[in-house]
Formats: structure tokens, C-alpha cells, sequence
């Protein structure tokens, strides 16, 4: 497969990974975003919550990279599915903070398990809005641990009025964007790769 193609077809999928948009969780965001009839404007497209996860991913620009790797790991099936996901969707950006040549070695054949291990580690099953969050932050005692369907454990902390994401390594990203409400789950879009121990 050609470059261009893969990255086409990649590209509609990190769309679907892009869904989630709120920089802020104040309460009228929160539920503008979460109203089932209304779309949510991601990386330039709007999200319509009737649609799958992949059927939204083929157009945002933002989340290009989630959508290649998400294509090469296999899983477009998987997001496909009837769910409910939650998806913590990193931006083009934020893979861009790796280390130099991480991606591109994530998305190479023989590594294929390794990036599904990353990619799934970013799902966690059910679906979790921005308020759902919070109240397990809040009954947490100030966090909340997330099994994700990898198997490793997210945990969720407050960081003023922004959710925060700490890794099994300590690696620290946000939610920018929350509530994309998807047919099959809700995206909230990181400005992070959170990375499995």
C-alpha cells in the first residue's frame, strides 16, 4: 500500500479517535457537546453523534496520525462495533511529541502488537462522559483509576477545570476537547500519548 493510500485510509480513522471537544468541562459546554442531536465541530468537521466512531474518524484533520495507526494495528473492526468506547484520542500533535521515529516504528508491520497494546490502552470500555469522570475523580478522593481495554490502568485526576491523564510510565496529558458522542462510545481529544508500562 502506497503511502498516500495508507494514510488516506488512516485518516479516517483517527477522525473517530478525535471526537472529543471541550478545552474547558465548565457545565454548558459539557452539555452542548453531549446533546445527542447536535454535531461537534473536531479538527475542522463535525462529529454527528448517529454515526460510528470510524464513520466521523474519515474527516478530521487533527487526528490523521491516530487514524494510519489505528488502520495498520487492525482495530477499525473493533471501533466499528456496537461498543460503548470510550476513546481518549491523541492529536497529530500530540504523537508529534515522541521521540523522534517512534511512530513511524510503531507503524511497521512487525510491530503491529506493540501498537495495538498502545492504541487500546486509549479505550476504555463503556461510555464515560466529562461528568462521568469527574464524579469518579470526586469519589476517588481526587482520582479515578481506569481499566483500559489493554488491561493497564489510566489514572484520571482534576487539574483545574481540565481532566487529566497520568500513564503507567507518569506521562501527564489533558483533555482539550470532551464529549464527542459517537453511535457506539464518546471521544475526549488529549493533547497526550499515554503510554502502557
Amino acid at each position: 500500500m502506497s503511502k498516500n493510500k495508507f494514510r488516506a485510509s488512516a485518516a479516517m480513522l483517527a477522525m473517530g479517535l478525535s471526537l472529543a471537544a471541550c478545552t474547558t468541562m465548565s457545565d454548558d459546554m459539557m452539555a452542548t457537546s453531549a446533546n445527542a442531536g447536535a454535531s461537534v465541530m473536531v479538527g475542522g468537521a463535525a462529529m454527528f453523534p448517529n454515526r460510528t466512531i470510524v464513520e466521523n474518524a474519515v474527516n478530521s484533520r487533527d487526528h490523521t496520525t491516530l487514524v494510519a495507526a489505528v488502520q495498520a494495528a487492525g482495530l477499525v473492526d473493533t471501533l466499528s462495533g456496537p461498543g460503548p468506547f470510550t476513546v481518549f484520542a491523541p492529536t497529530n500533535d500530540a504523537f508529534a511529541k515522541l521521540p523522534a521515529g517512534t511512530v513511524d516504528t510503531l507503524l511497521q508491520p512487525a510491530n503491529r502488537a506493540m501498537l495495538q497494546s498502545v492504541l487500546t490502552y486509549h479505550v476504555v470500555p463503556g461510555r464515560l462522559t466529562a461528568a462521568d469522570l469527574m464524579t469518579q475523580i470526586r469519589a476517588g478522593g481526587g482520582q479515578a483509576q481506569l481499566t483500559t481495554v489493554q488491561g493497564g490502568t489510566l489514572t484520571a485526576r482534576m487539574m483545574g477545570d481540565k481532566i487529566m491523564l497520568v500513564d503507567a510510565k507518569g506521562g501527564m496529558s489533558h483533555v482539550t476537547q470532551a464529549n464527542v458522542m459517537q453511535s457506539n462510545g464518546v471521544i475526549h481529544v488529549t493533547d497526550g500519548v499515554s503510554l502502557p508500562g
